[in-house]
């Protein structure tokens, strides 16, 4: 799961950004996407034009969400892969370094196996990335260098009752 005290650094994020444009090419998918379990979205590469990211990656999560509900239920940790197969459309969700959601859409131009290579590939590079993130944090929150406070942490119930009354 992701933490509150996620940091996304711009190197880090130009790799992510790169790791999913190939995926992308590799596995002749439509879109790929990357989300935190919150669904918030994080990357994305490809046909972005007939998608609601925003509802696509609160989706994504909450689709996850519910079947690791399923999984703790018949006594499983988690189901990291889930496959959705449409009419047009097939959907290719897996959780990557147990903090992120890898969603890659694809259609016949595609196949599963393909896309399944692919993005075991690409997991493990992913899975690097975000190991350097929580290692650059870590290390930052021992140097005392990590700014953490919200911009928001001055407002008072007050400032935000006077703001609604005028």
């Amino acid at each position: 799961m992701t933490t509150p005290d996620m940091i996304m650094y711009e190197e880090e994020y130009q790799r992510i950004k790169a790791i999913i444009a190939r995926l992308r090419t590799e596995s002749n998918a439509k879109l790929v996407f990357l989300v935190d379990k919150n669904g918030q979205q994080i990357a994305a590469h490809g046909e972005l034009e007939n998608f609601d990211a925003t509802s696509l990656a609160s989706l994504t999560a909450g689709n996850v969400a519910a079947t690791d509900g399923l999984a703790k239920l018949i006594g499983e940790k988690e189901f990291s892969i889930l496959f959705h197969e449409g009419e047009r459309d097939n959907l290719h969700i897996s959780i990557v370094a147990q903090r992120v959601i890898l969603v890659v859409i694809f259609d016949s131009r595609s196949s599963l196996g393909l896309v399944r290579l692919r993005v075991k590939k690409a997991s493990v590079e992913l899975t690097e990335v975000f190991e350097k993130i929580v290692k650059k944090i870590s290390s930052e929150k021992e140097a005392g260098t990590l700014e953490m406070d919200s911009p928001f942490a001055e407002i008072t119930d007050d400032d935000i009752d006077s703001l609604f009354s005028e």
